[in-house]
């Protein structure tokens, strides 16, 4: 299995396209990446691989960095960080993959292509015509580069193919054991595109070699790549890395986790599912909660320890217990996950989580993406009207809460103005009127309750409350619903103590007020 006991020698590696947010699965990559080079007292470096010019994202680089951050995984060398196997760009590597383009070359391991796009099509659908795969067949003789240079002249944008062997590739993996491609399954692939950028394939290999990478660890999608990947490091003389594919992350449904799922999701005019690491942070987990659950997507811990930080991570983690079959996402296990970690932080630590929800949802404007149903009214009321004394209040009130968005639902009427409470009718008819206004009639005598009391803490409101029941012979239900309605709108609220100790006498009596005067204004 992996070794991770050498720490003079481990290197690994994380590195994404800039499409967009980076993936949940991009964020398990990455995890097991640092814990395997954090175990081994190695280097983690952070590597853009943004050669791709017609997929790259202008901004995307910095969420991912913003994405990586959240989940407290920080990297040793990379974008903002430097080092000494630098640039960390592959868009400012181009010079080091020419280069290595220029030996295979010469060497004869590579080849120039001159077939425009419309051939190859035309040679795939020909291909399916025949009841078969397309498969590239190497041109006999090959394109000379001065054919190759008369064609650039001409116009065209000749590519550069890597010749495969004739030979199966074995794969020494560290998760799944040996596994053998055979050359059936090979064609040769292109290293350098037309307009003189190295594909994926070619600008790994050259930099996984030149930043010294000494584990590579992946998703088993990437699976079909290695054989491509060994073949070519052969050919220009580098080292293979010890390699590991991890099983891949489905739904529940046994689907692929796809960006694309939130698309369709949106067509169907039903709410997104969290995909991106940006998607959880904006519903409302802890990054201590996202961390811990996908560490469990593909390892087992070999107890019945569930819980984990970062810190227990990085010291129960073993590349030996990471397993071959495929993982699925259970969101209702990530939401049981979240409570009891919002249970288990520090009061300090879960209201800085709470305000980094709150000036997230915030920033975001309806235009950002269609998707997500996000409260930022009430993120930016919360925050213009609250200080961190009265967040950590709200949050030990409303304790027990899946997600951030709960606690807005349960106590975000505490930060609306008095005359911005909407009643719900069925509350209001449940609670208020039912019974020839019983609810109403409990109302005005506690308005004059509280408009003599001294003591407005929970406790004293609490008890008010109870001594309340008491007097009119009723249960708790038939005094505190009446205030929660009148205070909320509702009948949903923290515990009613604590309810009107965080709004305060005066906004209390003057939403009771209100409350009692709307019904006798109702014809």
């Amino acid at each position: 299995m992996m070794s991770t006991t050498n720490t003079n020698f481990v290197r690994v590696r994380f590195a994404p396209s800039p499409t967009g947010y980076l993936h949940i699965g991009g964020a398990r990559t990455v995890l097991f990446n640092w814990l395997v080079a954090r175990k081994a007292g190695g280097a983690f470096v952070l590597r853009i691989e943004d050669t791709d010019r017609t997929r790259h994202v202008e901004d995307s680089v910095q969420k991912i960095l913003n994405d990586l951050r959240w989940l407290g995984l920080d990297w040793d060398e990379g974008p903002e960080t430097g080092g000494g196997c630098g640039p960390y760009f592959q868009s400012e590597r181009l010079d080091l993959y020419h280069k290595y383009i220029e030996q295979l070359l010469k060497s004869n391991r590579a080849y120039y292509a001159l077939e425009t796009p419309q051939m190859l099509t035309t040679m795939r659908e020909q291909a399916e015509k025949a009841g078969g795969s397309f498969r590239y067949q190497r041109p006999d003789p090959l394109p000379t580069i001065a054919q190759a240079e008369a064609a650039r002249a001409d116009g065209a944008s000749p590519v550069v193919r890597f010749k495969m062997p004739d030979q199966a590739i074995t794969v020494v993996d560290d998760i799944l054991g040996s596994v053998t491609i055979e050359p059936e399954q090979f064609d040769d692939l292109v290293i350098q595109k037309g307009d003189g950028f190295p594909t994926y394939h070619f600008a790994c290999v050259v930099d996984d070699e030149l930043m010294q990478i000494t584990h590579v660890l992946r998703g088993q999608e990437h699976l079909m790549n290695t054989p491509k990947h060994i073949a070519m490091q052969e050919a220009l003389g580098f080292r293979t890395p010890r390699y590991g594919h991890m099983p891949v992350i489905f739904n529940m449904s046994g689907t692929k986790m796809s960006k694309r799922d939130k698309e369709k999701a949106i067509k169907k005019g039903e709410p997104p599912p969290e995909i991106d690491v940006n998607d959880f942070r904006l519903a409302g987990y802890l990054p201590e909660s996202i961390v811990n659950f996908i560490a469990l997507l593909g390892w087992n811990p070999g107890d019945d320890r569930e819980q984990f930080s970062l810190a227990e991570l990085t010291e129960a983690f073993s590349m030996d217990r990471v397993g071959k079959t495929n993982a699925k996402f259970d969101r209702d296990k990530l939401r049981s996950f979240n409570t009891d970690w919002c249970a288990r932080v520090t009061p300090e630590r879960l209201l800085a989580a709470f305000t980094d929800y709150l000036t997230q949802v915030a920033a975001v404007t309806p235009t950002d993406d269609p998707g997500p149903d996000l409260p930022i009214a009430a993120a930016k009321r919360v925050l213009e009207r609250s200080d961190s004394a009265m967040l950590t209040s709200v949050l030990g009130a409303c304790a027990g809460f899946h997600t951030f968005p709960d606690v807005l639902k349960k106590a975000g009427f505490l930060f609306l103005d008095d005359d911005a409470i909407e009643f719900d009718p069925k509350a209001v008819k449940k609670v208020l009127t039912k019974n020839n206004g019983a609810g109403y009639a409990m109302l005005n005598v506690l308005q004059a309750k509280f408009e003599s009391h001294e003591n407005w803490s929970a406790e004293a409101l609490e008890a008010l409350v109870k001594q309340t029941c008491e007097e009119k012979d009723t249960k708790m239900g038939a005094v505190a619903q009446p205030i929660r309605v009148a205070v909320s709108g509702g009948t949903i609220s923290p515990g009613i103590g604590e309810t009107l100790a965080l709004l305060g006498q005066e906004k209390t009596i003057a939403r009771v007020k209100r409350c009692i005067e709307k019904h006798k204004a109702t014809p």
